[in-house]
Formats: C-alpha cells, structure tokens, sequence
C-alpha cells in the first residue's frame, strides 16, 4: 500500500513551481526505492515533506543534497509539529503552505545557516492544484502500485472536532471547491476503467450533501471506487446507503475511546460497555452496505484504567467482527495540538527518535495510570486476542468479497498483526530483563537503548552515514520552552478579555456534532 499513500502536497508544491518558471523532478520514496540512485544531482532546491517518522530519512537527505551546493526546505506533518529541531538541518522550515510562501522561497534563494528561516501561511490555502494539474506527478506514483492504485483526492482541509491529540483539531474546516473536485472526477473516468479514489480529507463528508451531490452529478453509478476516513456521527443509515449507491468500498471512522469524544462516535455522553454495545451496532450496520471497515482505537489516554478498557476493545471485537481494528499508541508529536503542552509540562513525553514516532513502534507519552510493563502487557494481549486464530477466521466468514477477506488476512499476518504482537513482546521482555531500557522509558537516562539504535542503522541503511550530528536527539519540551520564552502579546487600552466561546467552525450539524 505505499505508493497508495503518497501525500498530495508535495504534487502541490511541483505545479505552483513550474507555475513559476522553474524545472521540477519529482521523486515519491514509498520506503523501497534506493534513494542515492534515485535522486537527482544537478537541483538548486529540494523540497521535502515528510512525516515524523521519516524525519531522519529526511534530515539526511538534506545533508545529501547541502553537501552538493542546494539549498532544502521541509514541508509537511513534521515541520509543523517540530520547527524549532528541523530549522537546524534545513535552510526553510514551512508551517502552513500556500504558493506565496513557496513563490516568497523561490525569490530569496539564499542559504540560512546554521539556523534555518520559518515561514508559514496565516491559514491553510484557500484552493489547491487538482487532479488534472497534479497527474504528471500522480502518474509515476502509481506506477510503483503493484496491485492496488489509489489516485489521492482532497475535499477539505482541518476538521470540525477536538480531539486533543490531533493535529487537525486546531485547524479550522474548509471545503475546497467543489467544481474542481467534480472536474477532478471526470478526468479521472478518462485515464482508468474504474478509478480508485482516495480522499485524503481528515475528515469526509462534513458537508454531506454538498459532497455526494457533486459526486452524484458527475460519477454514473458503478464507475469510481471510494475510500475515506469519516466520523461514525456522519455515518447514519440514510447516509451509508447512499454511500454505497456511489461506490464507497471501505470507510475508516475513528472510535479512539470508550470514555470520551462520544460527539465523534454518536455515542452522546454514554461510555464503558454502553458504548461498546452502541458503537458495535453501528458498524456492523455499515457492515451491511460497505464492505470494508476499519475501526481506529487510541491506546493509552489519560481516561483509562486498569485492565477495562482493554477488556472493552477485545468486547468489541469479538461482537463486530468484520471491522478491522486499527491501535494506536497515543503519541504527542511536538506542537501539534494543545494537549502537548500539558504533558510536556507534566514531564511526560520521552525523547524517542522522532524514527519510532509512527504511532507503535514507540510511545513517547508516559501512561498516567499504568506502568510500562503493565502497559505494554495490555496492549500485547489485545493484540494476541485481535490477531489470533479463532478472530482472524470469525474475521473471514464475517467479510463480503475477496479484497476485503484477503487485506484483512495479510494485514492480520503481516507486521501489522502478528509482527506487531512480537514487537511488543520484545518490549516488555526488555522492560523486565533490561535496565538500561528500563530507565529510559523512566526517563533517568537519556541514552538511547541498543535495541533503538540498532533498529534505525538497519532501517536506514546507507543514509545512515549521512545523518547530520545531533539529528538522532531532540528536545521533547522544545514547543514548551518557546510558549515560555515568547512576548505576551500586546494589547490595545481598553480592550477586554472576555474569553470567547469555543465554536464549530461550520454551522454545527444535528448529525456530525461539535465535536
């Protein structure tokens, strides 16, 4: 699946370039190719974007390309969430991105070292290159698709909820245009017999029928597949069925707790196995009209207790068994959100490489009410319970089609289900046997453990040598300390603070919440 996952932003930032004058050669790593044959040499800047846990991949790339007289800018996921680490490896840092900020970097042109110059947009872009202008950069993407090809779509940027750990939660929601979009749309009934689209949106279908009417005024039944993230509030019968009327295959709603964002789940205030009983139902009415579902769960909040809510989740996967469960370690990726603020203060985010930080291979939020091994002993059970045998078969006779049974099958015996279980293990074993280890996750070391450091020389393997010095390290309270040390800012005579309400940034729908 990862060339079906390649960000659309960086296809964005190749059209606004030549839009400027300028030659582009566009290079998609989906984590296989060998990048020092990949990459071109005679470039003056390089863009890169990335996410966290390709930030080393990213800062050595950086080194590559400095050490042969261009200059770098990082984009993406990881610049917003650690600007003050990534100004030391690249000459631009951008937060939000709109074509002034690349028009305003492509007019400087000037190397800024040893500390980098960050820039960012006062907002998300208003509008964005569609299909149509992306699909030079699109096209070679897919191209590394085996199988399955995914051509990206984006409908809408930021989100209408609040969930504390999201980096979308504080960013306002906007469609973008729906004219485009159905352009988009046709366009793409040209290139295949049947295109598979997925829609990159953080959300899909706030604006519900804003958006099916434009699928439906464009897409004959039958033509385009659909796959998109979406909110179980979103998704009421009336709403599936018209779904699936218009080709929605797989939908990935998030259900995160048992005890809290129940505006997200349609879960209201109700919690514990209330929920679960609510929210099993519920998917499995989705079940009924879209064959495939996958269930996201955030491991490790500060609401959970004990052994429940592990208990709860294994409750929930036995009685919804054609969802597949998707876990994530609750993980605070820098200045993301404002929740990352209280637990830097609290002292509670380890140092882990930004390598580990993809949401399991580590978690670098000390769990408020468990201890690592007590921790990591729940987590390895659900997953052993998700991923066994007798689950994995309820799994297959619960499933419709043979893509649906055959993805949940490999991704239950792949490093997803199976490998994760002993990545786990291995873990915990070191958390009891190992003190080394131990102490770091106690936070009384701040030297790497072996285990760490020998899994980032293989992963990275030759772009090891070229990892900048001090880019293994990072300071996990920098977005504390530069709250801290900034001016307050200034206020005009008599103006007052009367604190604002907190609001939807759509007219507020009986259906999606307010999140």
């Amino acid at each position: 699946m990862n060339a079906n996952l390649a960000s659309i932003m960086p296809q964005v930032i190749g059209v606004w370039c030549e839009e400027e004058g300028h030659r582009v050669t566009f290079v998609s790593y989906t984590g296989f190719e060998n990048l020092l044959e990949e990459l071109p040499h005679d470039v003056d800047i390089v863009f890169i974007g990335a996410f966290t846990e390709s930030a080393q991949t990213a800062y050595a790339l950086s080194g590559i390309f400095r050490s042969r007289g261009a200059l770098t800018v990082l984009g993406g996921p990881h610049a917003r969430c650690y600007p003050q680490d990534a100004l030391r490896y690249f000459d631009y840092v951008v937060g939000f991105t709109d074509k002034a900020v690349i028009s305003e970097i492509l007019h400087d042109r000037s190397p800024h070292r040893p500390e980098g110059r960050h820039l960012a947009a006062r907002q998300q872009p208003p509008s964005l290159p569609g299909v149509r202008e992306r699909w030079k950069f699109i096209e070679p993407t897919l191209q590394k698709a085996p199988l399955i090809k995914m051509v990206p779509m984006l409908g809408s940027l930021g989100c209408p909820y609040t969930c504390s750990f999201c980096i979308d939660s504080v960013v306002p929601y906007q469609p973008l245009d729906f004219d485009t979009m159905k352009e988009d749309l046709s366009f793409l009934m040209g290139k295949f017999r049947r295109p598979l689209v997925g829609w990159h949106d953080p959300n899909f279908g706030v604006r519900f029928e804003d958006y099916m009417n434009a699928i439906e005024e464009t897409v004959p039944a039958g033509r385009i597949d659909f796959i998109a993230e979406s909110s179980l509030s979103l998704l009421t019968e009336p709403h599936v069925k018209r779904l699936k009327r218009n080709g929605f295959k797989a939908l990935l709603p998030g259900i995160e707790s048992w005890y809290d964002l129940g505006e997200k789940s349609r879960a209201g205030r109700i919690s514990g196995m209330d929920k679960v009983r609510q929210v099993s139902g519920h998917v499995n009415m989705i079940l009924r009209y879209i064959p495939y579902i996958q269930t996201n769960f955030v491991l490790g909040m500060d609401t959970d207790r004990g052994s429940e809510p592990f208990e709860l989740t294994k409750k929930f996967v036995d009685m919804t068994p054609g969802a597949f469960p998707g876990y994530s370690l609750l993980s605070a990726f820098g200045q993301a959100a404002p929740l990352n603020l209280d637990l830097q203060r609290a002292g509670r985010v380890l140092p882990f490489p930004f390598h580990f930080l993809d949401n399991n291979r580590a978690m670098n939020v000390k769990p408020l009410h468990y201890t690592w091994p007590a921790f990591y002993s729940h987590v390895i059970d659900l997953v052993r319970h998700t991923f066994s045998p007798r689950m994995m078969m309820k799994r297959l006779q619960a499933n419709r089609g043979v893509i649906p049974r055959g993805m949940n099958l490999l991704r239950a015996i792949s490093s997803e289900g199976s490998g994760r279980r002993a990545y786990y293990t291995r873990v915990r074993h070191l958390l009891d046997t190992d003190v080394r280890f131990r102490a770091y996750f106690e936070r009384e070391t701040t030297v790497l453990p072996k285990f760490f450091g020998d899994q980032m020389v293989r992963d990275l393997g030759p772009l090891w040598d070229w990892l900048p010095e001090g880019a293994l390290h990072h300071d996990p309270n920098a977005y504390l300390a530069s709250v801290e040390s900034a001016p307050p800012p200034e206020q005009s005579i008599g103006e007052c603070e009367t604190p604002v309400a907190s609001a939807c940034p759509v007219e507020p729908d009986p259906v999606a919440g307010t999140g």
